[in-house]
């Protein structure tokens, strides 16, 4: 096995033991990246200079005793929307082709302090306002799109260009790609990580997290980067748990008794049979772990969609509004229209979408007093190809990949609640994620449960075979 193979844990074990060094895994990792880059173009910019040596800094303090944690030397991916001193972001758009920051976003600065090493800066949708990523291929079949709007990074960690790589989820670019690109990815609580230094989509609905080889590797990285933050008035100053502790611990109590709720509408509509029958058969795993499964209705189902766009669609027009105007050419078409859509949108309308929400999340809390997780598909479909312009279901409904592929994640991201997409078996040899949402800052339990999956089955972890 190449070092580039290893997973984050498997990684830091290596380091700590002094079997592997920093440098040794951010050579192999850089050598990975020649080797695939110019098939799935995952990255926006390559910084092979910092990283190394970031990486021979990291061997030179373990070297002296300063070991820092598991996180210590191991390569890690930043998707183009955060900033990153002295590095140019792009949000992989024309518009700010020429920003280099003069400071880290805040995730970024929590891990390098921990001790990662930044190999580079993976490609986005523009500016996140899209689920397909036209820049990039996914590492399982060059055809197909990686899904978005954090696709490079899904690309990236799937193919081995990095261990661990960095999203933004607003109608789902977290879980999105992690489903059809094969990783692990969360959505954490809304608040639970700062957004500070990302380039916001939607800032009432946008959250950061990983995406990650396992469940065990999301738990570290959510330790070193949950917290309060004051500059980002969104962060909720909530204590942060040891999560790669407690998952030991759900990983020894398994899920016996756990209540798995199982949606009777909503997320199996419009869904690919043979990725429901995968979905099915993890969440009868659960069942046969023992867990009890328990049928839920979801509320206010008929709204969702005009909820998300309501309030996304002004959102956005607003953070754009004036390079919108003084700038419209550097946008791609899609996004440029998508864009003054969202300025057509009545004031009225963003109040009452941003009403109806208040009742959703109110009516969820209701739900989740009978269940503690609720499972389902992260996605309808396996990865779209990147031809495709049309999903046709067989009732004759059509739909755009990117509306197709942010359909069952929107919840989430209007309830705020926490999220994992971890892979549950392949379908033509693509992948296929599972779906967990939990109660407000309950990411111990959807990681649990995630373990749970990974444990009893041999889905999680696998690198594309490019």
């Amino acid at each position: 096995m190449q070092p580039y193979q290893l997973s984050l844990s498997q990684a830091a074990a290596a380091i700590r033991s002094r079997e592997l060094s920093p440098v040794e895994l951010t050579d192999s990792v850089l050598e990975r990246v020649d080797a695939v880059e110019g098939r799935i173009n995952a990255f926006a910019c390559v910084t092979p200079d910092l990283a190394r040596k970031a990486a021979a800094e990291a061997e030179q303090q373990i070297v002296e005793g300063s070991h820092l944690g598991p996180l210590h030397g191991l390569p890690l991916g930043v998707k183009d929307l955060y900033e990153t001193a002295g590095v140019p972001t792009t949000s992989s758009s024309q518009v700010r082709a020429s920003f280099v920051p003069d400071t880290d976003a805040e995730m970024v600065s929590r891990l390098l302090s921990a001790g990662m090493v930044m190999i580079g800066k993976t490609h986005t949708h523009e500016f996140a306002y899209g689920a397909t990523t036209p820049t990039t291929r996914n590492p399982w079949d060059l055809s197909r799109v990686p899904g978005g709007s954090s696709g490079g990074s899904g690309a990236a960690v799937a193919a081995g260009e990095c261990l661990v790589g960095l999203g933004s989820d607003t109608g789902g670019s977290i879980r999105i790609p992690a489903a059809v690109c094969g990783t692990v990815g969360l959505k954490p609580t809304y608040g639970r990580i700062s957004r500070r230094g990302v380039a916001s989509l939607s800032w009432s609905l946008d959250h950061v997290g990983p995406l990650t080889r396992d469940v065990v590797d999301c738990a570290h990285v959510l330790s070193a980067t949950a917290g309060y933050d004051r500059v980002d008035p969104a962060t909720v100053d909530v204590p942060v748990p040891d999560y790669a502790a407690e998952l030991m611990a759900a990983r020894d109590r398994g899920v016996q008794g756990l209540r798995v709720g199982v949606p009777s509408n909503f997320y199996f509509d419009h869904v690919q049979p043979e990725v429901e029958a995968s979905v099915r058969d993890a969440i009868g795993l659960l069942e046969r772990l023992g867990a009890t499964l328990v049928e839920v209705t979801i509320p206010y189902a008929e709204q969702i969609r005009a909820v998300s766009w309501g309030m996304l669609g002004p959102e956005a027009a607003s953070y754009h509004q004036r390079t919108l105007r003084e700038s419209p050419e550097l946008y791609t078409e899609e996004v440029r229209v998508a864009l003054e859509a969202g300025e057509l949108v009545l004031a009225t309308d963003y109040i009452n979408a941003t009403r109806v929400r208040s009742l959703m999340q109110q009516a969820w809390r209701e739900m989740f007093d009978r269940i503690d997780v609720l499972a389902a598909p992260a996605v309808p479909v396996v990865a779209p190809p990147a031809d495709q312009e049309l999903v046709t279901w067989a009732d004759g409904f059509t739909e755009r990949p990117t509306d197709c592929l942010v359909r069952l994640s929107t919840p989430a991201n209007i309830t705020g609640l926490p999220a994992l997409s971890v892979p549950c078996g392949p379908v033509d040899g693509l992948p296929v994620g599972l779906q967990l949402v939990g109660r407000p800052f309950a990411e111990s339990t959807v990681l649990g449960v995630g373990a749970a999956v990974e444990a009893a089955t041999d889905w999680v972890g696998r690198l594309a075979p490019l």
